[in-house]
């Protein structure tokens, strides 16, 4: 059979990715395009300018919520790397009867509903006399992203072999080194992935950050919700701001994939 033979099956499966790309980005496509005009209402241009932008820059509010919501992310996609991956480690060397239980149990956050998560913080705050502030919105995010790094981390450590670190104990290396220097090696583009996933989620997040910070600590997420439901529309500053956000992401992206390819050369 000709590979060059038209396949009925194959063109619908390829129009129905490109019809669901479409769906999923053209939203994002518009507020990109019209960030670069300075008009208030989406479908009316008004000229190529960069306004916004401008705008964009001087509003002080959204730049403090910008750098809050990359301080919350950062921190706690550290933490929750850190954390995520000693906890994928200790689970993947655990007994077997131990092991299904904890990963069982790493599970269920990522199941569970986000709201439910958000509600149980709050509440575990509320009893113990904690008063909301970063701590508490920092080890909500670390709660959100601790088991998508487990999930990373844990297939590498599925890959690896088993015998390596026994066998740096063997060759006198104490378990900690044989940890740094054996096992983390073998695991750090699970560790990176994890990283790069835990700062996505946190980015995204507005349930359990809306549950856990302080009222006086503007995140975007809660900076958009707040002034969208005051005034009933999006400011056209934040059109700059969302092509901003997905450029970053983009060379993120990027960045992940040129990694990825030269690891897979090796």
């Amino acid at each position: 059979m000709s590979k060059n033979k038209f396949s009925l099956s194959d063109f619908l499966c390829k129009f129905y990715v490109y019809i669901l790309l479409f769906v999923m980005y053209a939203p994002i496509l518009l507020l990109i395009v019209y960030s670069f005009t300075d008009t208030k209402i989406i479908g009316k241009w008004g000229g190529f300018s960069l306004h916004l932008y401008k705008a964009l820059f001087r509003d002080k509010e959204i730049m403090q919520a910008f750098a809050n919501t990359f301080l919350v992310a950062v921190s706690s996609a550290v933490v929750s790397t850190i954390l995520g991956t000693l906890g994928a480690i200790g689970i993947f060397y655990s007994g077997k009867r131990s092991k299904a239980f904890l990963e069982g149990l790493s599970n269920i956050p990522v199941m569970n509903a986000e709201i439910v998560t958000a509600l149980s913080l709050t509440i575990l705050f509320v009893f113990c006399g904690i008063t909301f502030n970063f701590t508490t919105l920092l080890i909500g995010h670390v709660v959100l992203t601790i088991p998508f790094v487990v999930l990373s981390v844990r297939p590498k450590l599925m890959q690896m072999d088993p015998n390596i670190y026994e066998a740096a104990l063997d060759l006198g290396a104490t378990p900690s080194k044989a940890l740094r220097e054996v096992i983390v090696p073998e695991i750090l583009p699970g560790v990176f992935s994890g990283f790069i996933l835990s700062i996505t989620l946190s980015l995204d997040d507005y349930i359990i950050t809306a549950f856990t910070r302080d009222t006086a600590f503007q995140t975007l997420s809660t900076y958009v919700y707040g002034v969208t439901s005051k005034k009933g529309t999006l400011p056209p500053s934040l059109r700059a701001l969302t092509t901003v956000i997905t450029l970053i992401a983009l060379v993120i992206l990027i960045i992940v994939n040129i990694k990825s390819s030269k690891e897979k050369e090796k």
